[in-house]
């Protein structure tokens, strides 16, 4: 028989019926035969009559393949599609398939996609070089301002120093890097050059567009160095971390040239219909309802087989139910993640274990973790309100492996996330070999602090301080509004009290919780343990713990660092320092990457880290997206922000072209 496999509800349903088997089966066929009976020497009779023989059929037509017709469904439509400015996860999408991506930025690093390479220093297409500076020339001080080089200014020297400007010239480094583009193509036929990414630099500047001046303003000179290479030069002093990526995606320079600026963002070939040169180009734009996308027929990588898809359909719905609705009734195949309520993942799970739907759990850069109250304020702990519970490393070892932060992610997150030992996850291209991990050992949790000394004298089940006796009882707060970070604190509770730690839970807003100090308890530094989320990044946030993040009164010395408070909108509120992991850190946030002093040094920073534990680092929180079982190469990812980012190789399984014959 022959099966028609159609897509709906989330289900194969089978349709049988007489043409489906007219086309797949040999069929009986009357024809007319003439028998002549013979007797020896003798005819008696000749007979007509008819019989049923077996014949072959005709062969039937190959059907034509379905097209490839994806729907992505949204709860924001993109108020325009103009390059500059955008901000709506259904913009950037959009936006993913009219042009093409100039690099990826995938698992904390960047790779080239429209580029030839990602430039770095060791390859030589990135390079610092000395230069003087002389009186009114525009720099970067060492504080990170834009300003004319005048008397009295602070500036980093080329040999690592910082020196005040008295008028006579000094050296200092400035960042050079070049970039080379593919053999890219606009959607009318045009070729893509150096010339229209330097426009698209120049239009980023002007005040009348909606960019980020921040890379701008600290570009000494944008120039086109031959058809498809160009090269950026940073101001004296601008050390940037992400130089990799200071490259303006380029702009159809030939039709966008002839509208004034001011003009430009609103202007329809810009915003609404914009010509691109990535995998598709726009057909259609209902307000209120989609855009529907084709593909672009001089897309640079037509030969390699891109785009897979024969249409992209965006819809648009605010409902949250009414895009899952859709997903279930086959009127969608992507719910990106943006437009997806996370709350709802036993419900994902259940239709993804019944082949409805794909689930599509990924773990982002934002991670929870328990902070210890290590160096209180003023009069709030360390030996003064409380016992000095916590400035013991081996404390804070222990109590790391008093909790159980696998039954967390295993409990609240369906085992979808990722513990994490450190402010990077171990999948972190820095992540170094030597760092030290604490899994979740309550027997060895409880020699360690029966060594520092805590231990149950009066048999109660909580330890005690031997020198005031108090028990080892504290407080741990969170916000009011995060249910998961409740349930993990109950989790957490519990957990210690397996290790003689009596912890009392307190919730408040998150507008008091995550205020700047000394309204907030937590960075106000008056608590013993606290709950939040930070986030990571590609370059290690080892700031979050380093000494001059401490929080405190600006005008005031920390007595245990010797150094000035960071004012109450530090990042260090733990109040935990010591003095190798701050010039490790130091280190590290003077390097740049691709120089071994970068690496280095942040890899030692992230193994002192493990080692001292001043906070407990719990698990990355997810992000979810979910598509139609067919969906294929759907490749949500940690750092790249757009769950669409390769719309160009998405495709989607049509079972043999929807038809499987047997």
């Amino acid at each position: 028989m022959c099966k028609r496999i159609h897509r709906g509800l989330g289900t194969a349903l089978v349709v049988l019926g007489a043409a489906s088997l007219a086309a797949c089966q040999s069929q009986p066929k009357t024809v007319t035969v003439t028998i002549t009976r013979v007797v020896p020497e003798t005819i008696v009779s000749v007979q007509t009559v008819e019989v049923m023989v077996e014949t072959e059929a005709e062969p039937s037509p190959t059907p034509e393949p379905l097209p490839k017709d994806l729907v992505v469904c949204m709860r924001q439509e993109p108020t325009s599609l103009f390059r500059y400015g955008r901000t709506l996860p259904s913009e950037t999408a959009v936006l993913h398939a009219l042009y093409e991506n100039d690099y990826t930025h995938l698992n904390y690093a960047y790779q080239p996609q429209g580029l030839v390479k990602i430039p770095s220093l060791a390859d030589g297409d990135a390079r610092l070089e000395r230069v003087t500076a002389l009186a009114g020339e525009r720099v970067v001080a060492a504080d990170g301002r834009v300003v004319t080089l005048q008397n009295g200014v602070v500036v980093n020297t080329a040999d690592g120093e910082t020196a005040v400007f008295d008028g006579s010239p000094l050296d200092m480094e400035q960042l050079v890097v070049e970039f080379s583009l593919k053999a890219r193509v606009w959607a009318d036929g045009t070729a893509v050059t150096a010339a229209d990414s330097v426009y698209s630099f120049r239009l980023a500047g002007h005040p009348n567009i909606p960019a980020d001046k921040f890379k701008t303003d600290r570009t000494a000179s944008y120039e086109a160095i031959g058809e498809r290479q160009v090269r950026w030069t940073g101001l004296p002093g601008f050390r940037d971390d992400t130089y990799f990526t200071n490259f303006w995606p380029p702009v159809p320079r030939h039709l966008w040239e002839a509208i004034p600026p001011n003009e430009l963002a609103t202007a329809d070939l810009a915003a609404r219909l914009p010509v691109g040169d990535g995998p598709f180009r726009l057909t259609a734009w209902e307000p209120g309802s989609f855009i529907r996308l084709e593909p672009n027929e001089f897309y640079y990588r037509r030969d390699e087989g891109y785009p897979r898809l024969n249409s992209v359909t965006f819809r648009f719905n605010p409902d949250r139910q009414a895009l899952v609705d859709g997903l279930l009734q086959g009127g969608c195949d992507i719910i990106t993640q943006d437009s997806v309520d996370i709350s709802q993942s036993s419900f994902f799970l259940v239709a993804e274990a019944d082949d409805l739907i794909a689930a599509h759990f990924q773990v982002g850069t934002v991670f929870e973790h328990i902070a210890f109250g290590v160096d209180s304020w003023r009069y709030y702990g360390d030996g003064d309100g409380r016992p000095d519970w916590f400035e013991d490393a081996r404390v804070r070892q222990a109590m790391t492996q008093c909790t159980d932060r696998q039954s967390m992610v295993d409990d609240v997150l369906f085992g979808r996330a990722q513990v994490v030992n450190a402010f990077v996850p171990d999948t972190h291209p820095l992540f170094p070999d030597n760092a030290v991990s604490w899994p979740y050992d309550p027997a060895a949790a409880n020699r360690l602090l029966d060594e520092v000394g805590f231990v149950d004298e009066d048999g109660d089940g909580f330890r005690e301080d031997p020198d005031s006796g108090l028990p080892f009882a504290v407080t741990m707060g969170a916000t009011t509004a995060n249910i998961m970070e409740q349930q993990l604190a109950k989790i957490f509770q519990d957990n210690m009290r397996d290790c003689g730690i009596d912890v009392e839970l307190y919730y408040l807003p998150a507008n008091q919780w995550l205020a700047e100090g000394p309204g907030s308890p937590l960075f106000g530094r008056r608590f013993d343990l606290g709950q939040f989320a930070w986030t990571t990044a590609d370059t290690p946030l080892c700031q979050l713990f380093a000494s001059w993040e401490i929080t405190g009164p600006r005008e005031e010395v920390n007595r245990e660092t010797g150094q000035l408070y960071a004012g109450w909108n530090g990042l260090n509120e733990t109040g935990w320092w010591i003095p190798t992991y701050d010039r490790a850190c130091q280190a590290a946030m003077n390097a740049l990457p691709g120089t071994p002093e970068y690496t280095e040094s942040h890899q030692q920073a992230i193994a002192i880290f493990t080692q001292n534990m001043p906070v407990i680092p719990l698990f990355l929180r997810l992000k979810l997206a979910v598509t139609q079982p067919n969906v294929l190469n759907f490749q949500p990812n940690p750092t790249q922000p757009s769950d669409l980012w390769n719309l160009f190789e998405i495709d989607l399984q049509m079972d043999n072209e929807n038809q499987l014959a047997e």
